[in-house]
């Protein structure tokens, strides 16, 4: 006997932003999200405040990314590790295209350390 499916599954903007944000904060050095201000996101609630925004084409997600890092961190390596986990986790869990996973460093939380 065989299986069919009737309809679609559609899934909506907010659940790739949490994809995206958790996912980015379980890479080592990721110290938070910076917020996002201003544009579409804003509009729609979709990422804003919250350092993601997130577009979608046809299966393709587009992301860009907006952090702030640790102090002491290798910010290329730290910056392609959130690219890959974030790409993988959208991927597995959705099964969505990933067009590009855009990061942007906003800032480094330093230790409150005075000299």
């Amino acid at each position: 006997m065989s299986e069919t499916t009737q309809g679609k599954t559609t899934v909506s903007p907010e659940v790739l932003t949490t994809i995206a944000r958790l996912s980015a904060l379980g890479v080592p050095g990721v110290s938070r999200l910076a917020p996002v201000s201003g544009g579409v996101n804003r509009l729609f609630k979709r990422g804003a405040g919250d350092g993601v925004r997130i577009e979608t084409e046809e299966n393709t997600v587009f992301i860009d990314m907006h952090l702030i890092l640790q102090e002491n961190v290798n910010i290329r390596e730290v910056s392609r590790n959130v690219q890959q986990n974030v790409a993988r986790a959208i991927q597995e869990m959705v099964g969505m295209e990933i067009g590009h996973v855009n990061i942007h460093i906003e800032d480094i939380d330093y230790a409150d350390s005075e000299v």
